[in-house]
């Protein structure tokens, strides 16, 4: 993993995000075919920096619910 597969996985789950209100990050690494868990919060750690995103968890505290910030 580099900071250009970071870079490109993060598109990705912007993009995800961008046609859904909320996704949980099981939900986010299957629509997104990122390979590893690593990858996946590489991704959202990038987004989150960039405030991009907010986190909550899920009702039954198995996930974590990711959506974009709205501006």
């Amino acid at each position: 993993m580099n900071i250009d597969t970071i870079g490109l996985s993060a598109g990705c789950v912007w993009a995800a995000l961008n046609d859904a209100d909320a996704l949980g990050t099981k939900q986010l690494k299957k629509i997104t075919k990122i390979k590893t868990e690593k990858e996946l919060f590489a991704a959202l750690g990038w987004l989150a920096r960039e405030g991009k995103i907010s986190f909550q968890e899920s009702e039954d505290s198995k996930d974590m619910i990711v959506s974009l910030i709205q501006r």
